[in-house]
């Protein structure tokens, strides 16, 4: 008989400032052991023993070491889906060039600093079993864009969507986790491709 997958859902939510700022402990403990040491260093022991927390109050809220990746890739899902949702905002009204532009700044911004970090829970994403807040946070990401595309008349926006933010991404993780710097050339670079993707008939400067 095939193994169960492990859980992935927090056994409790943390009510009280006391508990959210364990729960916070311990999902930060995770991921720098993720980004430091990598996800086969990342144990219920290592995290509690780093979080400055007992192995029992990490189970009180996270049933196994999955759980802890799955809340830390909810996490970036909902901070990604923040941000191109304020940047979208932004944009109303404006140019294509002008929108995407928004969107890779946006994009960039959002992994500048958490580059190894994004890198290492995207593969563990597409190990883990599917888990429906962070499949849901996605979808909802690319509608926003998607609706933004469609007052642009871009054909099949859904579809376009979802191809341009894997071109961001595809992008800008390689040169961030290389170390790239200049961001603003970072996003000059990528501002061509998007617009050429989507055929719009524009100058990038």
């Amino acid at each position: 008989m095939a193994n169960a997958p492990p859980p992935l859902s927090p056994r409790k939510t943390p009510r009280q400032a006391r508990s959210k700022a364990t729960v916070h402990a311990i999902l930060e403990a995770a991921a720098r052991i993720l980004e430091t040491q990598g996800a086969d260093a990342v144990t219920t022991n290592a995290v509690a023993d780093r979080a400055g927390v007992s192995v029992g109050s990490l189970y009180q809220y996270f049933p196994s070491k999955e759980a802890i990746f799955a809340e830390l890739i909810r996490q970036m899902r909902a901070q990604m889906r923040d941000d191109i949702f304020r940047a979208m905002d932004f944009v109303v009204g404006k140019s294509l060039s002008f929108a995407m532009a928004r969107l890779v700044r946006a994009v960039i911004h959002h992994h500048v600093h958490r580059a190894h970090r994004a890198d290492a829970l995207e593969h563990l994403e597409a190990q883990l079993p599917p888990d429906p807040d962070s499949l849901a946070m996605m979808s909802q990401t690319r509608a926003r864009l998607a609706l933004c595309l469609t007052q642009h008349d871009v054909p099949q926006p859904e579809q376009a969507a979802e191809d341009v933010l894997n071109l961001i991404i595809g992008m800008a993780h390689p040169a961030l986790h290389d170390g790239e710097t200049d961001f603003d050339s970072l996003a000059r670079r990528i501002d061509p491709a998007v617009l050429g993707y989507l055929g719009a008939n524009v100058t990038v400067s």
